[in-house]
């Protein structure tokens, strides 16, 4: 079985996503099966809903190694988990992470697809983002991409600069490394600069 590039960002977007909901679940006292079932969700919930969008069967139902992956994830949780609980940052990066490689992954399997770059955008942002809704819903928690966080949006910067370099003539690598690496820099300045969109008020 051959590995692309894709491949190897979508196995690294999916131990980076299955980290974050895994830590997630562990704050909320969830049991082992249930920090994997919050690490597979979070990990397979966008790109399952993608590829319903697109028509095709949800790629962790052809696959196993998605659900060795995430068993992977909760392995290395439990016998590192208390390095990984002192760094206050650890969900942001690993989610920050999940979502730049999501996003690339989703745009690149919508095109592959035959569609257009608009709906690879949207498709991008499916991937990154629905996973960590799921994830926020089985927690109990309000999903981030309804707060103000920039966070959603990153992946439609992140998609708009995929578009931009493939119409350039660019090599496929670049314009995906391009995409992951602008949705990391553009989350990473919101938090850090505290950008947030305004709220819709009811008065």
């Amino acid at each position: 079985m051959s590995v692309t590039f894709v491949d190897l960002l979508d196995y690294a977007g999916t131990f980076a996503f299955a980290i974050s909901g895994i830590r997630m679940a562990s704050e909320k006292k969830f049991d082992l099966f249930g920090a994997y079932i919050v690490g597979m969700a979070t990990a397979c919930g966008g790109g399952s809903m993608r590829d319903i969008f697109l028509g095709v069967s949800p790629f962790w139902m052809t696959k196993w190694i998605y659900l060795a992956i995430t068993g992977l994830a909760l392995v290395f949780y439990v016998f590192c988990h208390k390095f990984i609980s002192k760094i206050s940052s650890t969900i942001f990066l690993f989610d920050t992470i999940g979502l730049s490689l999501f996003a690339v992954v989703g745009f690149q399997k919508t095109i592959d697809a035959g569609f257009d770059y608009w709906v690879a955008n949207v498709m991008g942002m499916c991937t990154g983002a629905l996973g960590g809704v799921i994830r926020d819903i089985l927690i109990n928690e309000v999903p981030l991409i309804f707060r103000r966080d920039i966070y959603a949006l990153a992946c439609v910067f992140g998609g708009c600069v995929f578009a931009f370099a493939l119409m350039m003539g660019l090599p496929n690598y670049l314009c995906q490394t391009a995409c992951a690496i602008s949705v990391i820099m553009i989350r990473m300045l919101a938090v850090h600069y505290h950008w947030q969109l305004p709220t819709l008020k009811d008065e």
